[in-house]
Order: C-alpha cells, then sequence, then structure tokens
C-alpha cells in the first residue's frame, strides 16, 4: 500500500500541471481514459473495515459512523467515497459520535420473515421507502440489504432476515422492498448471491446444487428482484457453488445475472478478503469489500503480468463510475441528520401488524373480550426480540416489549409476575456478561436470548383466581455467524414446555383462555404442544413497536392477515434437508460438520461441502409432492372474519401468458383483508415437478363484511417453465394445467383447468 500511495502522489504532483477531467454523468469515457492503472486498481477496491477512509484521498476520516464500508475517492478526478451500510431490517449505523452529545438512533423494522408474511407487496414498499428515507437522510449511498437466500432448512441462523422457503414470494416480496428503498435516490444491494443457506463454515462451504435446483429455486428469486425492480447493486455470498466461489464465478456473475437477466448495476463481494481477487475482477466482480491493500497490489501485479486483462478491469471500473454517479454523495445532496423517527415508527408498527400470523383461534378467543385482568408469563414479556443479530442488527432507541404494549393497550397486568419477569432478565443479563459473547458461540452484533424463567406449578396456580386470562410468550433469537440447534431451539426447553402445560392445565380448570405469542424469527415445532392453548399468535420479530403491534391484533385494533411464508413441519428432520445440513456447530478448531447420523459425510481432509440432494424439493414442494404431514403448511394464516372465494377463470393468450381471475368475498362480521396464493400443477410427462408450485400472489384491499374484489394473476409462459440440465434451457410443456386458488396450499377453495396449446422454450447463456 506504501508504494502504491507513492506512486500516486508522484502523479499528482505532475498531473496538476495538465487539465483534468472532473467525473460527470456524462463523461465516464474521458474520465476512465484518464486514470491510472493504479487508480483503477484502487477504486475496485473499498478502504477498509467500518467507514474509516484511508488510502490515496490522504489521511483518514469518518463519513459515517458505524457505515460498514465504502468507496475509495480519487479526489484528481472528482471521484468521491460512496458510503455503504447494513442492513435488511433498517439502517445499521451508531447511533452515538465523538464531539457531539445527539443521537443518530433508526428505525427497528420487522424482519425480513415478517414482512414476507404479509404476502402484501404495496405494504412493503411503502415501508421500505420509510426505510430508504433513513439511508438518504442519513448520508448513506447504499443499503445492504434485502437479505433474500432461499429457507431451505428452518435452522439457518439468518432466515429471519430472509423471506420464504418459496422463490416467487421470496422475489416478489425482495422487488417491492428495492423499489420503497430506491424511490429514494439511493441503492441496495440484494445479497447474498447465492447458496448461502446456512451460517456454518459459510466463508468456504461447497454448496453442491444441481443445475436445476440452482435454476429453479436459489436463483430464481434473485432473478425476479432484478428484473422487475432494477437493484443497483448485488452482493456476492462468501460460499462456493459446486466447487467455485461464487465471487469468483463467470457463470453466475456474467452469463447468469448480466447476460440472462439483464443486470445493469455492480457486484461487490460480502466483508471479507479471499484469495482469487484477480479471479473476482474476471468474473465480474466489480468491488471488493470492505477492501484490503493486499487486493488492490493483486490487481496491478495481474495487469502487469498479462494475467489479468486490463479490459476486465476497466469494464469493472467503468460500471463502478456509473454507480458512483447515481449517488447522493456524488450528486451533492445534503442530508439532514434527522429523519422523521417517529413517522417511520408508525410505518414500522402498521407492517408488523399485517405481517402477524394467527395460527390458532378456538371458540374466537381472539380478539380479546372481557378481558381487564391478564397473567403474562414468559420472559420474553420482558426480553423482547425486535429483532436478529448480526450485520441484521438495527441501533434502534427503544423496544416495546410486551408488558409495554399490553399495558399501552389499557390491560392490567399481574403485579408480581412483571417484577419477577424483571429481576430474572436483569439478573440473566448480568450473569451473561461474564460469558463469552453472552454464553452463545457466534454471537455477533447483539445479545444471546435469555432463557426462559423456572416458574413453580403452585405460583401459576396463584395466579388464575386475579385474572381473566393467560398469555404465555415464547421468544427466540438467532443471527449472523452461527446457526440455530434444534435441542431448546427449534425443539421447546423443558422450562417453557413445563410452563405451557402447567399455565394451560390450571387456566383452564377455572375455565379462563390461555394465548400464546410466538416472538420468533424462523420456525420453531408446534405439533407437540398446539393442542394446548386457546390461541396461538405467531407475531414474529416484529421491529421496535413490536409489543404495541402485539397489542394491536389481540385486541383486534387490527385483524390478522399475515400467512406462513414457510412450511411448519412436524419434527425437524421432516425435512428432506434436514439430513443435510450441518449440526452441533461448536467451536472445536475444526472445519467438518457433522450431520443427522453420519458425523463424517461431507468431510475429505476437512474441505467442508454441503449436498443438497433434494434437488428442488424444498419445503411445501417436499411435503405437498410426496404426502408429508405437517403442523401447519405454507400459506396459512388465520382470520377473525371468513372470506368465499368464487368464479374462478383462466385464460390463456398466443403467447402461452395465462391471466387469472377470482372473486373473494367477506362472508363474516368484521372488515379483514385476505391473501391468496395462485399454485399450478403441471400436466404429467416430461421433466419431473412439484405435486404444486407457487406461481403468482395477491391481497384484497380491507374488505367490510358483505363487499368482494376480484383479484386478478398474471403469469407468463416463462413463469411456468422448469429447467432441463440436459437440454440446457427452460421448457414450458404444452398440456392442462390446474391453477387452484389458495387460502394455503392445502386449502385451495376453487380451481381451474386450462390447455397450454404450445410448447415452448427460453435459451440461456452457455
Amino acid at each position: 500500500m506504501k508504494k502504491i500511495l507513492t506512486t500516486l502522489a508522484a502523479i499528482a504532483l505532475v498531473l496538476p500541471m495538465v487539465a483534468q477531467p472532473k467525473l460527470t454523468k456524462d463523461n465516464i469515457d474521458e474520465v476512465l481514459a484518464a486514470m491510472t492503472l493504479e487508480e483503477k486498481a484502487t477504486l475496485v477496491v473499498g478502504s477498509g473495515w467500518g467507514s474509516m477512509i484511508a488510502g490515496i484521498t490522504g489521511g483518514s476520516q469518518i463519513l459515517v459512523s458505524g457505515a460498514a464500508g465504502t468507496t475509495q475517492a480519487i479526489p484528481r478526478l472528482g471521484i468521491p467515497n460512496t458510503v455503504l451500510a447494513d442492513g435488511p431490517a433498517g439502517l445499521r449505523i451508531n447511533p452515538t459520535r465523538e464531539g457531539t452529545t445527539r443521537t443518530f438512533y433508526c428505525t427497528g423494522f420487522p424482519v425480513g420473515t415478517a414482512i414476507a408474511s404479509s404476502w402484501d407487496v404495496e405494504l412493503v414498499e411503502n415501508m421500505t421507502k420509510a426505510m430508504g428515507n433513513e439511508v438518504l437522510e442519513y448520508g448513506v449511498d447504499v443499503l445492504l440489504a434485502p437479505g433474500m437466500n432461499i429457507h431451505r432448512n428452518p435452522l439457518c441462523g439468518r432466515n429471519f432476515e430472509y423471506f420464504s422457503e418459496d422463490p416467487v414470494l421470496s422475489g416478489k416480496i425482495s422487488a417491492a422492498y428495492v423499489k420503497g428503498v430506491q424511490s429514494n435516490g439511493v441503492g441496495v444491494s440484494i445479497k447474498h448471491f447465492a447458496g448461502n443457506n446456512q451460517e456454518t463454515a459459510r466463508d468456504h462451504n461447497d454448496a453442491q446444487i444441481s443445475q436445476r435446483a440452482l435454476r429453479e429455486i436459489y436463483l430464481k428469486n434473485f432473478e425476479i428482484a432484478v428484473r422487475d425492480a432494477d437493484p443497483w447493486t448485488v452482493m456476492s455470498s462468501y460460499n462456493k457453488i459446486n466447487g467455485k466461489y461464487t465471487q469468483q464465478s463467470y457463470d453466475l456473475l456474467t452469463k447468469a445475472l448480466r447476460e440472462d437477466w439483464g443486470f445493469k448495476g455492480i457486484v461487490m463481494t460480502d466483508w471479507g478478503a479471499k484469495d482469487g481477487t484477480v479471479d473476482a475482477v474476471k468474473a465480474g466482480n466489480d468491488l471488493m469489500e470492505p477492501g484490503m491493500p493486499f487486493e488492490t497490489q493483486r490487481i496491478i501485479e495481474a495487469v502487469n503480468n498479462g494475467t489479468l486483462d486490463v479490459k476486465d478491469l476497466d469494464r469493472n471500473v467503468r460500471r463502478l463510475l456509473e454507480f458512483i454517479v447515481r449517488t447522493p454523495r456524488f450528486n451533492g445532496y445534503k442530508y439532514s441528520d434527522k429523519p422523521d423517527l417517529k413517522a417511520h415508527a408508525a410505518a414500522a408498527r402498521a407492517a408488523a401488524t399485517e405481517s402477524m400470523v394467527l395460527l390458532k383461534n378456538e371458540g374466537d378467543v381472539l380478539p380479546l373480550k372481557d378481558v381487564k385482568n391478564i397473567a403474562l408469563f414468559g420472559a420474553t414479556s420482558v426480553d423482547f426480540v425486535a429483532g436478529g443479530t448480526g450485520s441484521g442488527n438495527v441501533n434502534k432507541a427503544y423496544v416495546v416489549n410486551m408488558v409495554q404494549g399490553l399495558e399501552n393497550a389499557g390491560f392490567k397486568l399481574d403485579e408480581s409476575l412483571k417484577d419477577y419477569y424483571k429481576k430474572y432478565v436483569d439478573f440473566a443479563r448480568i450473569d451473561a456478561r461474564d460469558i463469552p459473547n453472552g454464553g452463545s458461540v457466534g454471537i455477533l452484533l447483539g445479545e444471546a436470548k435469555i432463557a426462559e424463567a423456572p416458574v413453580a406449578k403452585s405460583f401459576v396456580e396463584s395466579k388464575v383466581a386475579a385474572n381473566d386470562a393467560a398469555i404465555v410468550i415464547i421468544g427466540r433469537n438467532s443471527g449472523e455467524s452461527e446457526d440455530r440447534r434444534v435441542e431448546d431451539d427449534f425443539d421447546l426447553s423443558a422450562a417453557e414446555r413445563s410452563l405451557l402445560t402447567n399455565v394451560c392445565n390450571a387456566f383452564h380448570l377455572a375455565g379462563k383462555k390461555v394465548i400464546v405469542v410466538l416472538n420468533i424469527g424462523g420456525v420453531i415445532e408446534t405439533a407437540s404442544w398446539k393442542a394446548l392453548p386457546d390461541a396461538i399468535l405467531c407475531a414474529w420479530q416484529p421491529g421496535q413497536e413490536g409489543g404495541d403491534a402485539v397489542a394491536d391484533v389481540l385486541t383486534g385494533k387490527v385483524n390478522p392477515s399475515g400467512k406462513l411464508p414457510m412450511t411448519f413441519p412436524v419434527q425437524f428432520v421432516d425435512h428432506k434437508s434436514s439430513f443435510n445440513f450441518p449440526l452441533g456447530n461448536e467451536p472445536t478448531g475444526k472445519s467438518d460438520f457433522s450431520f443427522i447420523g453420519d458425523d463424517t459425510r461431507n468431510t475429505v481432509n476437512h474441505v467442508d461441502f454441503t449436498k443438497y440432494e433434494e434437488g428442488i424439493f424444498v419445503g411445501y414442494r417436499w411435503f405437498e409432492t410426496f404426502g408429508k404431514e405437517v403442523s401447519y403448511p405454507f400459506g396459512f394464516g388465520l382470520s377473525y372474519t371468513t372470506f368465499d372465494y368464487s368464479k374462478p377463470t383462466v385464460t390463456v393468450a398466443k403467447d402461452g401468458t395465462v391471466t387469472a381471475k377470482v372473486i373473494v368475498t367477506n362472508t363474516g362480521k368484521v372488515a379483514g383483508k385476505e391473501a391468496v396464493g395462485l399454485y399450478v400443477s403441471a400436466p404429467a410427462g416430461g421433466l419431473e415437478k412439484p405435486a404444486k408450485e407457487l406461481k403468482a400472489f395477491a391481497k384484497t384491499r380491507l374488505l367490510a363484511p358483505g363487499e368482494s374484489q376480484t383479484l386478478t394473476f398474471s403469469v407468463k409462459a416463462y413463469d411456468l417453465a422448469s429447467f432441463n440440465e440436459q437440454a440446457n434451457r427452460w421448457e414450458t410443456a404444452a398440456g392442462t394445467y390446474t391453477f387452484g386458488f389458495g387460502r394455503n396450499v392445502r386449502d385451495i377453495p376453487v380451481s381451474f383447468q386450462a390447455v397450454i396449446k404450445n410448447a415452448a422454450t427460453f435459451a440461456v447463456s452457455k
């Protein structure tokens, strides 16, 4: 790096004698021609960890405290730094800064899994408009979000950041997210491209995926987001796919992303430095982040010794310049550092309520009626989880917990329970400070979830007489760098199971109701205990307004309309992928994984790989095709009202485009919204297909009792295609297709058959 700086300094002494171009939107080629090799190599490498700017700008400075990174500036050519910051549930920057007593908090929005549960692209776009405004007003150019990897398995530690097990739902929600943020004139970086479906050994794991599964499941959502929303940037993942690091894969970054899908922006690496910097440049990875001096030196040396064609470097530099001239920082935007956090909190609360999923409501116990005094059980009533840990965390001013939310709604909570859980949580947090990482192996940027408090059966029984109902809240957290576990995480802990059993027994004996609230970021086991309570509300990790949002739904202020974006299995091993998902991620110093029933199945000389043996049969595709029992199916979600589906129609245009319509009528007694999935079954013959696949979805407006709305779905012939590996192309078969209009994948009230007369094929880059 010292050599580079010395060379650039010498150039700077000579070049001022000649008029140098200054970057504008119209002179990118001229500026590129004026750049030295050292400047080109510098521009495609970030300026280092965090937001500390150093290098050819001379000295160092912090542009936005707490931002994840920057691009480097070249002042003599009018090229400024740009700022890149996390993350998916809201902007992550430092709330405090040296030299000022002001705070710079950001809004903690509902996590990705939550907003996907809304099945509402308009809602998501409106929410992320508020998120993008904070990006703009805090001086950031690119939000490193959304995270959109497929929920291959329930134990992935970052599933809370991601949207769904289904690529269409994930892709459409992602596109809405991108549109909302980028409407502010700032960019996003959709991530992690691709196959980053586990945190264990994420920096080097080889995801071994068939070409069909890769195209249909793990790339399809990215394709939808690129085609529909034009994201400014894409983030390549840490892992390999089929032996090649994604950030060094020409097939992935150029052939698929650019040639097949038409992506026009830049690709940046995830935060780290790998050996193959030159290969990454060749592949079309434009920006190395966070950037290290040796990466710049590698590029310079490769051009000089002929192992890197300068044309490849110039191509990447041009794309970076095209990106830079779009940014607020280049265009001199005078950011305020004062976004409207109050308005954004309201947007977060609204999105949270629309995303909650009512899993059970026996006897219409919800919304709460004739209930004033509540016995609120569970450490999570105080230790509420607004969002996950890691780069998906947000430095927010506050979190409304369940105690506060219910009291704000006018309920009177049992004082001794409140006092017990507050003292328990306070002590547990103090105790956790003496344990590395708060007792978690790989926790990053956040706190480990506090274990459930022990509560004696007699103590529970003593709370029945004075309270009208009981609420038990069960919480989970997870995050970057560590996957979840089955014991005491996917499964309930012994303390949680005991608490739930004792509360239900005691209150039911007195004829009083019990409601469970799930404050979780991903799937947990429910089949063994869901019969116990009267109602179950899955609130997810709903952001900083979570407690108030939960109260809005429990009281009926908002009618729940969320639906599951993934399957809840009966048990963990029911997922086909569970036999190829790493377990027991302990700090042993070894790089090999362990799996169910075989500790060495993927270990060859400590080179890690994960076989995606389930192929295209991910999530509901597996459960529906092979008739597996589930606890809750994909798309499941109840309401305080009822809906009737009628008059389905499907028409097929000459080009194969399908237009499907259905009338949805509110047949209940309260206003509500209904999300409808269009599930398609293909004709037999040809490539093996799942029993059903989601191909489109829509959500009604708020319908009054008796009111109807016609929902319209459009599906192109290409959307119906499957990938033929032998022919290396997409194929849509001719024949009779069944189009089902579903409340969920297993509840399809009406369907319609239509004939696709002509088969179609769609080529991909060779």
